[in-house]
């Protein structure tokens, strides 16, 4: 394995063609002497891949305080050949803060009201015994409504219903068939249903397609090139790094199966993207620098509701698209996903000194305990809760 090491002001940047990565951007300003250089945990997080918690992980970490690439794995698991470090993969729930940005622009223009129900706008859709939850509580995981039902209720049985193609109204009319969780606006609870009647609504205020609006607002004005929608397409169009999950296999053994096609139709508007490194820092600065969101609308995404989570009883987390955790003594926002194979999240301190961007091709990305390769990196950048 050859290694290579380039110094850029602070920021040592340490690569191994077959496993960590590391690439210098001499085009960012050097960071302040005191700037706190998280290189070396990002390389250990990234070493010994693939193992059993991830087959690949691609890391950038950029900002004022210093810039950082890496990647680590595998493209696939057949060949053994090194992780594309320019791959897409399926950014999961960080989907939501697109969801919630266009959202946020439309509510700018006057076109969509925070304070207006969501049966105001749908009301053929969203039933009477919801007639009090708004957009604002539809975007911050107030609402209360209950995820919708789906067949199967282990991960055999989903891969098994991997091709199903989901109707989000459909959907919209199984959760709210079921009673209320909490009255709007009293609890929180973080589910995908919120957005995917956000995603009806942005069409239902346009006339147009989520998809399409997302394009046209979001992903071309900002260059995602790489940034889709797939739509009712199972595959990932375009080089991608193959993602695994660990399940029961064929012949009654448990191990990793390629789940790189599947999918994402249940997640639609709340977590169907398709996405980059490259692409979702360039959004995350974006956003964070005032240029997706502007003005005033843009403090919806750095505002808590002041509810406690319906699960853990701990102080809402979620805002509208983001949430936020105290790292290294500083709040972090920023956004998680998983897809089956595929773990991402954006993250940034408030104004951009430090942005992390991941894909870790993670062997249970929708496990109940975050993948540890995940949570090294973003310890790595920012430090322990």
């Amino acid at each position: 394995m050859r290694t290579r090491t380039a110094l850029l002001a602070a920021v040592l940047a340490v690569g191994v063609a077959a496993g960590p990565s590391v690439l210098p951007d001499p085009a960012h300003a050097a960071p302040a002497a005191s700037a706190r250089s998280p290189h070396a945990a990002l390389e250990a997080a990234l070493a010994g891949l693939p193992d059993a918690d991830a087959t690949a992980a691609l890391v950038r970490v950029g900002g004022t305080e210093g810039v950082w690439r890496g990647s680590s794995g595998v493209h696939d698991l057949r060949t053994g050949r090194p992780a594309d470090p320019a791959a897409r993969f399926r950014a999961g729930s960080v989907t939501k803060v697109f969801t919630a940005a266009v959202a946020l622009q439309l509510a700018a223009e006057g076109r969509l009201d925070l304070d207006r129900t969501a049966r105001s706008y749908l009301p053929e859709l969203i039933p009477a015994s919801y007639a009090g939850v708004t957009v604002r509580q539809l975007l911050n995981h107030t609402h209360g409504i209950p995820a919708p039902d789906f067949p199967g209720s282990t991960v055999e049985e989903w891969y098994a219903q991997r091709l199903r193609v989901h109707d989000p109204r459909d959907m919209v009319r199984s959760a709210t068939a079921k009673e209320p969780e909490f009255a709007p606006g009293k609890r929180q609870h973080y589910l995908n249903i919120g957005y995917t009647v956000t995603g009806l609504l942005i069409e239902r205020v346009t006339g147009d397609t989520y998809e399409h609006q997302l394009a046209h607002r979001v992903l071309r004005p900002l260059g995602l090139r790489d940034t889709y929608s797939p739509g009712t397409d199972p595959r990932i169009t375009g080089p991608h790094n193959h993602g695994y999950q660990r399940m029961r296999l064929d012949d009654g053994t448990t191990g990793l199966r390629d789940v790189s096609v599947w999918t994402s139709t249940d997640g639609w508007a709340a977590g169907d993207l398709v996405s980059t490194t490259k692409d979702l820092e360039r959004f995350t600065r974006a956003l964070f620098r005032g240029e997706v969101v502007r003005g005033p609308l843009l403090e919806e995404m750095f505002t808590l509701p002041k509810v406690t989570d319906l699960v853990t009883g701990d102080a809402a987390a979620y805002s509208a698209g983001l949430s936020m955790k105290v790292l290294g003594g500083r709040e972090v926002w920023g956004k998680t996903g998983g897809r089956w194979g595929y773990n991402a999240a954006i993250a940034s301190t408030r104004y951009g000194s430090r942005t992390l961007v991941y894909s870790v091709n993670s062997t249970d990305a929708k496990g109940r305990d975050m993948n540890r390769v995940a949570q090294d990196l973003m310890v790595a950048a920012y430090g322990r809760p």
